[in-house]
């Protein structure tokens, strides 16, 4: 796990497979590094909802995030709005919470600041 170095300066690694799938004790270890997140769906995403003065600076934080995430190749779903965007993190091919989640919300915190 990137718990060696900091999780925004971990890189995500491509991950297939239930057994890459985080357990419950390693998500409550995780969750407190990236405050302001929230477990969703049973625990099975991460999500957080960012807030800006206006549209432009809310497109300006999705194409930033769009960026990251291609860099990253871990997608997030959105839900984007005039004034914030609802960022929702979750790892398809392990069946829920994966480190690589738990890495990117780190990062998306990083580009909201």
């Amino acid at each position: 796990m990137a718990d060696l170095i900091p999780l925004a300066q971990a890189r995500c690694v491509p991950r297939r497979g239930h057994e890459h799938r985080l357990t419950e004790a390693s998500i409550r270890e995780l969750l407190p590094e990236v405050p302001g997140w929230t477990l969703v769906e049973n625990g099975h995403a991460l999500s957080r909802t960012f807030h800006f003065p206006d549209y432009y600076r809310t497109m300006s934080f999705v194409n930033a995030l769009a960026h990251m995430a291609n860099r990253e190749n871990h997608h997030p779903d959105l839900s984007v709005h005039y004034d914030r965007c609802v960022v929702r993190w979750s790892t398809h091919d392990v069946g829920g919470l994966s480190e690589n989640d738990f890495i990117c919300a780190a990062k998306t915190d990083l580009l909201a600041d």
